[in-house]
């Protein structure tokens, strides 16, 4: 049974419109405007490496061609711009690979209105001019910049939130959306890191 073509905009991921051309990637003008936007407001500290993949929507990796991909293979990675192209899964993914790019992801702080948890605006000050964008599930962030993690940690911090920090062995799905008026650069996380260790 063939499959419902898909927005390729990966916060909207809604079925394409019936009279759609068969080259459509996008279901409204809207949303190719806004993918078009969010390619172009991701750091070139992460899109100048060739560490991309692809993603399904249950968030497995794949390669630009929807083979399965692997955050630990180099073989499975690719330039960002043949990432972008691709139409494979629902999403972009950038690779950690401990070269010093870290990722922190702040579980659950936005509300339905956009609005961020004491506990998140607290780390988010703490770490300054450095990029941070909404998370695919639109209600997280995603603070990337320069810092040392051997492993991954999962934290719980006052208020309620959760911090996860990853800077090796993994991939962090890339939505492209600066949150507020974050800077298109990676700064030093290690202080942030330190402070929630």
């Amino acid at each position: 049974m063939p499959t419902t073509p898909r927005c390729q905009h990966g916060p909207c991921r809604g079925p394409l419109p019936i009279a759609a051309r068969a080259d459509a990637r996008y279901c409204s003008g809207r949303c190719r405007v806004a993918a078009h936007r969010a390619r172009r407001t991701i750091p070139t500290e992460l899109t100048r490496r060739p560490r991309w993949i692809r993603h399904t929507a249950r968030k497995v990796p794949l390669t630009v061609g929807g083979a399965t991909a692997s955050s630990t293979d180099p073989a499975t990675w690719s330039r960002y711009r043949d990432a972008a192209a691709s139409t494979a899964g629902a999403g972009l993914g950038f690779v950690l690979d401990g070269d010093g790019i870290v990722c922190l992801d702040l579980d659950h702080c936005l509300d339905q209105d956009g609005e961020l948890a004491g506990w998140a605006r607290t780390i988010l000050d703490t770490a300054g001019q450095t990029w941070a964008e909404v998370s695919r599930s639109g209600d997280g962030l995603h603070l990337w910049g320069y810092g040392t993690l051997p492993h991954g940690r999962r934290i719980t911090v006052g208020g309620g939130g959760s911090v996860e920090l990853y800077g090796t062995g993994r991939y962090i799905a890339v939505t492209g959306q600066t949150f507020g008026d974050k800077p298109r650069r990676l700064g030093d996380l290690q202080h942030v890191i330190d402070s929630l260790l």
